[in-house]
C-alpha cells in the first residue's frame, strides 16, 4: 500500500548545506528527482552505510526501496513543496529525508495515496 506525504523545505539553502549526502538542486523538479532517486534506488543509502564506523552492523531495512516511488516538487513562494507517494515506511522515508536536507524539512501531512 502507497503512502502520500507532504513535505515542505522553506529553506532550501540550508538543506543544500546539510552535510556529506545533502540535496545539489536548485530548483523544485530537481529537489524531487533527487529524493526520488533516493527512494527508488540504493545508491545514497550505500554511500552513507559505507561510512559508518561498521557497515555490516546498519540495520539493512535503512536500504529497503521502492521503485514506483514517484516525488512532485512545487515552488511556494521561497518554499519548497514536495508530494511524496510511496510505499517505504516514514522511518525510512524520514532517514534519507534526514540524509538529504539535514533538519531543514517539515512533514506536513501523511495520508493514503
Amino acid at each position: 500500500m502507497s503512502t502520500r506525504y507532504l513535505i515542505r523545505i522553506p529553506d532550501a539553502g540550508k538543506a543544500r548545506a546539510s552535510g556529506a549526502y545533502a540535496l545539489q538542486s536548485q530548483g523544485p523538479e530537481g529537489i524531487a528527482a533527487e529524493l526520488q532517486d533516493a527512494l527508488r534506488g540504493d545508491a545514497l543509502f550505500s554511500r552513507w552505510r559505507a561510512d559508518q564506523p561498521d557497515p555490516d552492523e546498519v540495520d539493512p531495512s535503512l536500504g529497503i526501496t521502492d521503485a514506483n516511488a514517484r516525488v512532485v516538487g512545487e515552488q511556494r513562494d521561497l518554499d519548497i513543496d514536495l508530494t511524496v507517494d510511496t510505499s517505504i515506511s516514514s522511518t525510512v522515508l524520514k532517514h534519507r529525508l534526514r540524509l538529504l536536507a539535514g533538519s531543514a524539512w517539515e512533514l506536513r501531512d501523511v495520508r493514503a495515496a
